[in-house]
């Protein structure tokens, strides 16, 4: 998986439909091309849930974010979302080496 598809299937709770559309089932809305990294509406959706999930959203300067203490840079701001959101997604919450 992808970052993106980390951060859709893992923060954003989305099931992939298609390889172009992924599909919202607390909305029930199907979400076309979904390119955080450099949509930054997209991008705030993440925010928005991270939000929801009790992490405390700071920007850096415009390139620059944290949520929590999870932070991270990005060529644009949109990134920098996404690369954080990214950090915290694939934060494995169960050691390996305990299975």
């Amino acid at each position: 998986m992808n970052q993106v598809e980390v951060i859709a299937r893992r923060i954003l709770g989305w099931k992939l439909n298609r390889w172009d559309r992924w599909y919202d089932p607390e909305k029930e809305v199907f979400i076309n091309e979904f390119n955080p990294e450099q949509n930054l509406e997209h991008a705030m959706l993440i925010v928005e849930k991270l939000k929801q999930f009790g992490f405390i959203y700071k920007v850096n300067g415009d390139t620059d974010v944290c949520f929590n203490d999870a932070c991270a840079s990005g060529t644009t701001h949109a990134e920098a979302i996404t690369n954080a959101a990214f950090l915290i997604a694939e934060n494995p919450s169960v050691p390996d080496e305990w299975l």
